[in-house]
């Protein structure tokens, strides 16, 4: 089950080390070669998989466990509600409104499905005028986080002229009277190199119903390439603010302009000392989330005419949980706190003073929340590891939660729970670890268990329900989710203590939660597998290249693991402040090639069964990555475990994939765990 890939000599020098790159030549997706090889590749991981005689149950258990509604968390604009839902099986969710929420009566706004063939079409961006008339939207196809923005007249249902190109990761602010709204694009991929593509972010004004080439220049920045520059409103349309952003640290710029008097742009917050999240405002007093001496986040607010450090006015200060965001709603804060890797929503007043706590179930996740400053009710969405996404309306008057969408099934939880746990990583550290199953589950260290990591760029895996994981518990297996440092769980300080020299607390972490797991009798080293996607990828490959020892399976889903040159592809150079760079500093080459997993497969060692996958498409982590992996694995281990790859065609990294697609992937990669683990369906 070994394919040998063709390799060339291609030896690249870092800091004084020669480095070899034998399967460089696969970084070129044009290459009919390169094409020919994925088609060998994809062709070897469908044969095996067809050797697991349960597929096909596989694949109807998972169609069973989609088919549901799915809703998003409504949102009040003019006379109408908005919301996306998904009838069950629908590749994309639809956009409706409603008058009466109560009424059942749905209009279609956007319904991506019909906008093109391979139902990869998926809305990225949405932005309505205040009087709730004009609706700009943005479009991805294939994955891609390049998107178009268009403009719906909500009154004739029709789009107007309006075509915004070259945008990726975009801000659309409206100013009060909907004539127009700034955005901000990069240049015309055309007219730059490949390298060039995400860098010279500027502001644009766009006059509603002209083209993009008469659109007005409003800010750039030349001599900081790098930075972005998000366009936001203030609550009262007078103010023009940018959130100004480089890369994926997690720190940011504010500046501001005053439409009603002109002049230039105000760099309100420039030092690039932490991270400022604009909140909202009253009158020239602005409400910040800052971790500026907070490594776990507070509120503050900044009087414009009195803006120096000292005159801050801290508003809610920090807290043991992390304070995750903050809106203003019914002229309160409604803010959400991250307690122990789950949410709990708390409600101020605008002084700070606690006002009360909305009663939500325990180990939860907010999906949405909305709302306006004026109006007296908010829309709460939140999930768990057993239970889809729910519904509610709040109150403010009476502080009741009342259930919305509720006519449909529901999903049963009773069998099933889910429990946390604190365990010691290898330093001591303690890493809080989520563990979902049935009921009465016996610790006889024959369980199926499937581990999951991400470890990175601040994010924080808070409770999620997944059908696919839903069907796995169903059969008897363990779904386990462990908090590692590296993501913001547990604020600034948990975030840094996996980032750059630092990144092997995440791996060890990681392989702790899998000797726990098997030491508590969960499970055993054949019967746990591990799965987690791009910096998750990452984590999957350096675990299976550190620790083949420890784990029966792996999947490792669209990975970065050429940590030598992640940061010459697409939008690579985004992820140096948590990795490092290794091209241009002999500090940062130390420590990334000693996990680098593409650097760190060796001949002769027993890795365990592994299911690499990608898309063709993908321009966030390009799918050379798990190719050269693929590649390199299967050339050096000579063993009898599977080392497979699958690229998804016309698909990206997992933005807009339509659920036909997700199903067949889910299909292959339950099948193959089954499969590997020895469970049967």
């Amino acid at each position: 089950m070994v394919l040998f890939t063709r390799k060339e000599d291609v030896v690249e020098n870092f800091h004084g080390t020669e480095i070899r790159d034998p399967y460089r030549w696969l970084e070129n997706p044009e290459d009919l070669e390169v094409q020919q090889w994925v088609d060998v590749q994809n062709k070897q991981t469908q044969e095996f998989l067809a050797t697991f005689p349960d597929r096909e149950k596989v694949k109807g258990k998972l169609t069973e466990a989609w088919n549901f509604p799915k809703y998003t968390v409504p949102r009040k604009e003019g006379d109408h509600f908005y919301f996306h839902k998904n009838d069950g099986l629908q590749n994309q969710a639809v956009f409706y409104r409603t008058k009466d929420l109560d009424s059942g009566e749905l209009e279609i706004v956007l319904d991506p499905n019909t906008m093109n063939e391979e139902g990869t079409a998926a809305i990225t961006n949405l932005s309505f005028t205040n009087d709730g008339k004009r609706l700009a939207y943005g479009i991805s196809l294939n994955g891609s986080d390049w998107q178009e923005i268009k403009v719906r007249n909500l009154e004739t249902g029709k789009d107007e002229a309006d075509l915004i190109r070259f945008c990726k990761f975009s801000g659309i602010a409206w100013n009060e009277e909907g004539t127009g709204f700034y955005y901000n694009r990069f240049p015309d991929p055309s007219t730059v190199s490949p390298e060039e593509q995400s860098f010279y972010n500027k502001v644009y004004w766009h006059e509603a119903g002209t083209s993009q080439e008469e659109d007005v220049l409003v800010y750039e920045d030349a001599e900081n390439k790098e930075f972005s520059f998000n366009p936001i409103m203030s609550d009262d349309y007078r103010y023009l603010i940018l959130n100004v952003w480089k890369g994926t640290e997690n720190k940011s710029r504010i500046y501001y302009k005053d439409l009603e008097e002109g002049g230039e742009f105000v760099h309100l917050f420039d030092k690039g000392d932490g991270e400022y999240s604009f909140i909202g405002n009253e009158g020239r007093t602005f409400y910040f989330l800052t971790n500026v001496d907070a490594p776990r986040e507070k509120i503050i607010s900044v009087d414009l005419d009195k803006s120096s450090k000292e005159d801050w006015i801290e508003i809610i200060p920090e807290k043991d949980d992390v304070l995750s965001f903050g809106k203003i709603i019914n002229s309160r804060l409604v803010v959400c706190y991250l307690h122990n890797a789950h949410n709990e929503l708390k409600i101020f007043g605008l002084d700070g003073k606690h006002e009360k706590d909305v009663e939500l179930p325990g180990y939860i996740s907010l999906t949405g929340l909305t709302g306006k400053k004026e109006e007296s009710w908010m829309f709460i969405g939140y999930t768990s590891y057993l239970a889809p996404s729910a519904i509610a309306a709040y109150d403010f008057g009476n502080g009741e939660l009342t259930g919305m969408f509720q006519d449909e099934d529901k999903i049963s939880t009773e069998e099933f729970e889910t429990s946390q746990i604190f365990y010691s990583s290898k330093d001591g550290t303690k890493i809080p670890m989520f563990l979902t199953h049935k009921k009465g589950l016996i610790k006889n260290g024959e369980n199926p268990v499937l581990l999951y990591g991400y470890g990175g760029f601040n994010v924080s895996l808070t409770p999620s329900f997944s059908p696919a994981v839903r069907m796995w518990i169903e059969e008897g297996g363990v779904y386990v989710v462990a908090n590692l440092r590296g993501g913001g769980e547990f604020g600034e300080e948990w975030y840094k203590a996996g980032t750059l020299e630092r990144k092997q607390n995440v791996f060890d972490d990681f392989a702790a939660a899998g000797e726990w797991l098997i030491a508590e009798g969960y499970t055993k080293k054949e019967k746990l597998a591990i799965m987690g996607g791009s910096n998750g990828g990452l984590l999957v490959a350096a675990s299976i290249t550190q620790r083949p020892d420890l784990f029966g399976a792996a999947v490792c889903q669209v990975p970065v693991v050429d940590m030598l040159r992640y940061h010459k592809f697409t939008v690579g150079r985004y992820w140096v402040t948590d990795y490092g760079n290794a091209e241009k500093n002999a500090d940062d080459f130390g420590f990334m090639i000693k996990y680098s997993p593409l650097h760190n497969v060796k001949e002769g060692v027993d890795y365990p069964a592994t299911l690499i996958t990608t898309a063709d498409t993908d321009d966030r982590v390009v799918p050379a990555h798990a190719m050269k992996f693929a590649a390199t694995l299967q050339t050096a281990y000579a063993g009898e475990h599977p080392i497979l790859l699958r690229v998804e065609k016309n698909a990206g990294h997992g933005l807009g994939k339509p659920t036909v697609k997700i199903i067949e992937e889910q299909t292959d990669v339950y099948s193959f765990l089954c499969k590997t683990l020895g469970v049967q369906i």
